[in-house]
């Protein structure tokens, strides 16, 4: 960093006026005024105050008091507003929590104090957040023709004011937004995170991104080898840290100028990359609840497909992706779950023009549209691809599958079981046998087809009753009670087909010892392995019992009772 940045003045972002009217505007938070008059909306504010009655009573001159817990017509409520009136506070915000609109009105007038209400529904964190942002943010005007929540705006316009290149960046290094002006420079890193949307290394892992985040304000990262140096501001709104901002150099005569600028659009960044957040967390929200009802609901399934805008006339199959991981609950594992659903987004995108994504209890889902015989292997490809990045979110294995393609979206939830299924099939099969490598295991619902079916059979005849106390549960309970090994016997014998010669060689034992357990097998349990019918019913019960073992299917256990 050079010397001049450190004798930059502190900006002043106070130094305009901030009113109530001009801090509801930004926050967009549905707050409604009860008694909004011209001297209420023009109050000054000055900052933002979780209200504790417990806490003794400070400064609250021009201040924002979230009521939190309060009920409108309570004692505490009532002392609140006249304490607040009193002190010159800008405003109070409360929940209605079913109080007439009327009585919140009547109880502003009464003590001549702006009153606004929040949905019920509103997070009072987000609130907070969104508070103090507006009254920095209302201090700047430097960007303020920008929407709010629109980062590739917010970009261009940091981009104009610096004279440098801007990218905006989550704390998991997701590039937010970027600026498109033409004629300013970038470099080969700039080029590859923009088409990628991704930081190429994780911040919690980036040596300058830690400098940006210990910073208070914007700072100079020198480029190194063939990459430009960037100007960049860690932004937080309330204490949280939102993300940061980087800016191309533009040239030491232009720097100074730069890092001011920075300073001074800090407030707006955060109220913006705030916007943002929200609105794509009810984007999600409200993607991921409309996915869930395609999946869920065969009734409702129309409508949210055309909520959705969701064109399946070709017919639809559904993508289940999750990652193979000892923990789950970790922060770096939703991090790692979350880029997964960026990378399944991205690749729809690439491959249908569209995607219909979602992450429903920690499972990454896709509608994967169909169209002509080439679908299935479309579909194919798309979950390799999905699985060939996957190193590049995660040091874990990703593991894929495709149900079925469902003609109508009624039918979704059949493709969804499926792929469900061979989900859970291919995760046992990588946690039992993992791959060294740690390679991706990915298909299509047909390629497990014969082993996800005879599951089922198995699934039937254990619900039904039909495995009790038949032959595999007598020798099963047999060979517990008396450390005998017949299934095992019965099991080889299967496995080869009859044949002796094979049966002693996969055993390793001579072809004598072979037919001496074959006949006592025979005997002791009264079995007529000449019978086709009950060399298949043994076959059947075994391979059932045998492949819900190995994929810990939710089958019963065949002893007897």
């Amino acid at each position: 960093m050079d010397t001049k940045e450190g004798r930059r003045a502190e900006p002043d972002l106070q130094a305009a006026v901030v009113r109530l009217s001009d801090c509801i505007q930004l926050m967009q938070a549905d707050l409604v005024h009860a008694n909004p008059t011209p001297d209420n909306l023009g109050h000054p504010v000055s900052d933002v105050l979780m209200y504790d009655p417990m806490d003794e009573w400070a400064s609250i001159d021009g201040r924002i008091i979230l009521a939190v817990g309060l009920k409108c017509g309570s004692p505490d409520f009532d002392q609140l507003l006249h304490r607040a009136s009193n002190s010159n506070a800008a405003g109070v915000i409360v929940k209605a929590h079913g109080a007439p609109l009327e009585e919140l009105r009547s109880a502003a007038i009464r003590h001549d104090l702006a009153v606004l209400i929040a949905p019920d529904a509103a997070d009072w964190t987000r609130l907070v957040a969104l508070a103090r942002a507006s009254v920095m943010g209302a201090a700047v005007d430097s960007v303020s023709g920008v929407r709010l929540g629109d980062l590739y705006a917010f970009a261009n316009a940091a981009a104009s004011i610096t004279n440098g290149a801007a990218s905006i960046v989550d704390p998991l290094g997701r590039i937010l937004g970027y600026s498109t002006l033409p004629g300013q420079p970038i470099d080969e890193l700039r080029r590859v995170t923009t088409l990628s949307l991704q930081e190429i290394k994780p911040p919690a892992f980036d040596v300058d991104f830690k400098t940006v985040y210990a910073s208070g304000r914007a700072v100079l990262i020198p480029g190194i080898d063939e990459e430009m140096a960037r100007l960049a501001l860690a932004v937080r709104a309330g204490g949280e840290l939102l993300g940061s901002i980087w800016i191309i150099d533009p040239g030491e005569d232009k720097r100074e100028a730069a890092l001011e600028a920075l300073d001074r659009m800090a407030p707006l960044a955060g109220l913006h990359m705030l916007h943002a957040r929200s609105a794509s967390d009810f984007g999600e929200r409200r993607n991921g609840d409309l996915i869930r009802t395609l999946m869920e609901d065969p009734g409702h399934a129309p409508f949210a497909a055309a909520q959705l805008g969701l064109e399946s006339s070709g017919g639809l199959a559904v993508a289940a992706f999750s990652i193979v991981r000892p923990e789950t609950g970790s922060l770096e594992s939703v991090r790692e779950i979350h880029r997964l659903l960026h990378l399944v987004t991205t690749v729809c995108n690439v491959q249908f023009n569209a995607s219909h994504s979602a992450l429903i209890d920690s499972v990454v889902y896709a509608l994967l549209p169909s169209d002509g015989a080439t679908s299935r292997a479309i579909h194919r490809r798309v979950v390799h691809e999905i699985g060939a990045y996957g190193h590049t979110i995660s040091s874990y294995p990703i593991i894929a599958a495709v149900g079925g393609i469902a003609a109508r979206v009624e039918e979704l939830p059949g493709s969804r079981s499926e792929a469900v299924q061979t989900l859970q099939y291919l995760l046992h099969q990588q946690s039992t046998k993992p791959d060294p490598a740690g390679s991706p295991s990915v298909g299509l619902f047909e390629d497990y087809r014969i082993p996800l079916n005879l599951l089922k059979v198995g699934a039937f005849i254990s619900e039904s009753g039909f495995a009790e106390l038949d032959d595999i549960a007598k020798i099963q309970a047999y060979d517990a009670e008396q450390q005998t090994d017949y299934l095992d016997t019965l099991r080889a014998y299967m496995a080869s087909n009859g044949s002796i010669s094979a049966m002693a060689a996969s055993l390793h034992v001579h072809n004598n010892t072979v037919r001496y357990r074959i006949s006592r097998l025979a005997k002791d349990f009264g079995l007529d392995l000449d019978d086709p019918q009950k060399r298949l019913w043994l076959w059947l019960r075994l391979t059932t019992m045998d492949l819900a073992a190995e994929a810990e299917w939710p089958v019963a256990s065949t002893t007897s009772k």
